[in-house]
């Protein structure tokens, strides 16, 4: 599916959806071409704890929890040097995400 047939499929909800294929455009920004919604939830806190159990379950996968009501997905690829843990949780605004790293004492 493409986002415009997410969001008329799924009116004024949180999702979480799937990458099936995508790519990086020049700004780093990730163009998603194909998309799977993978989970319907009620509130923002229920897409958070979805993503993060589904993000557990299969590291691999390009996930994202949405709201069908951006017009756009506006997904910012940032490259990491060395292994981090990392959650992608969304700023309500700018329809963008704020990365939060979290490293090891010691």
């Amino acid at each position: 599916m493409q986002w415009s047939e997410v969001r008329q499929a799924y009116p004024d909800g949180w999702l979480i959806i799937e990458a099936l294929q995508a790519h990086t455009v020049d700004d780093n920004r990730r163009q998603l071409d194909e998309i799977a919604v993978v989970e319907r939830c009620v509130d923002s806190a229920e897409a958070l704890r979805s993503y993060r159990r589904l993000h557990q379950q299969f590291p691999a996968r390009e996930s994202y929890f949405v709201h069908t009501s951006r017009e756009e997905l506006d997904i910012h690829e940032q490259q990491w040097l060395g292994s981090r843990m990392c959650w992608l949780i969304p700023v309500p605004v700018r329809q963008s995400f704020l990365q939060i790293s979290f490293r090891p004492s010691g």
